[in-house]
């Protein structure tokens, strides 16, 4: 299944495994829940996406050396400019890091692709309309192909509906603004 209903559990999943990134890791700053999982109400991929945020690139190696403690291997950017990617080897069991589907990313405070994610939970976290806009998106797609093919759901969702996270990521900074001038 391609994505499923809202449910509070992806953020108790989103709690669990930030409890262990947290036991293990020593050079992040934050530890944040991002994609739409962590909009609440939203229909989603089941899959929890995370993202430790580091000071600056002069904490990679340490990060990076600690995930792959715990059975994290580097996977690259993925052809996106400093957002790394990390995967699970599965060669170090640990049950809820095994048991839990999440994509797992470093990403240093001063990322654009961070800022775009944060900008764009913390928008539909607060703006109704829009929220329900994308639920709607997502239904299309699904209506279109089927929930079963998630690499032709992302495709489409990601080349399609890019105006629609403009969209978004531009009121989401004019909001931002707004209110840091009250303040």
């Amino acid at each position: 299944m391609v994505i499923e209903k809202y449910t509070k559990e992806w953020v108790n999943q989103f709690s669990q495994i930030e409890e262990i990134l947290k036991q293990n890791l020593s050079k992040f700053i934050k530890i944040e829940h991002v994609g739409s999982t962590a909009i609440i109400g939203m229909c989603a991929k089941p899959i929890i996406d995370i993202i430790i945020v580091i000071e600056s690139m002069d904490d990679f190696d340490i990060i990076k050396n600690e995930l792959n403690f715990i059975g994290y291997f580097h996977n690259g950017n993925q052809g996106i400019e400093g957002r790394e990617v990390f995967n699970r080897e599965k060669i170090i069991y640990n049950k809820t890091l095994d048991e839990i589907n999440h994509h797992l990313y470093v990403c240093t405070k001063d990322n654009d692709e961070y800022k775009r994610h944060i900008l764009f939970r913390n928008y539909l976290n607060k703006n109704e309309n829009e929220k329900q806009e994308y639920n709607k998106i997502k239904m299309e797609i699904i209506e279109k192909i089927g929930n079963e093919n998630r690499k032709e759901y992302v495709e489409i969702k990601e080349t399609e509906y890019s105006w629609f996270f403009e969209k978004v990521i531009r009121k989401a900074g004019e909001f931002e603004n707004m209110e840091k001038e009250m303040f």
